[in-house]
């Protein structure tokens, strides 16, 4: 009976850990950066202004940030880019970009933007 009871408050004990949000999405605008973390909180920062890099404070645990836009996309992306820009909807285009965002224990995350098509 006393391992029955033992059992059950371990058992209870583990229902009740609850782990830190993470990082389960990152999107870029042309000046943008949203970040989707597991329990639903999204943060923002605004990458172009701080050249790529920096903190999202308020974020769950707070993360470093860091934004690598793709220099060299196909030339079917390139055409669409030229054509947004004519048209004057550059914002209809987001940037091809890598966005990798670290914890403070170092952990990193790494996300494609805008995200791979669905299979």
């Amino acid at each position: 009976m006393k391992r029955l009871v033992l059992a059950a408050l371990l058992l209870s004990g583990c229902a009740g850990i609850s782990t830190a949000p993470v990082p389960q999405a990152a999107r870029l605008t042309n000046d943008l950066l949203t970040v989707t973390l597991t329990d639903a909180t999204v943060c923002r920062a605004d990458w172009a202004k701080a050249g790529g890099a920096g903190h999202l404070d308020g974020c769950g645990l707070g993360y470093d940030y860091s934004v690598t836009v793709d220099q060299h996309p196909n030339i079917l992306r390139q055409w669409m880019v030229e054509l947004a820009l004519a048209l004057r909807a550059d914002q209809a285009v987001p940037p091809l970009a890598t966005v990798v965002l670290t914890d403070a224990a170092g952990k990193s995350y790494t996300f494609t933007s805008p995200p791979p098509a669905a299979e």
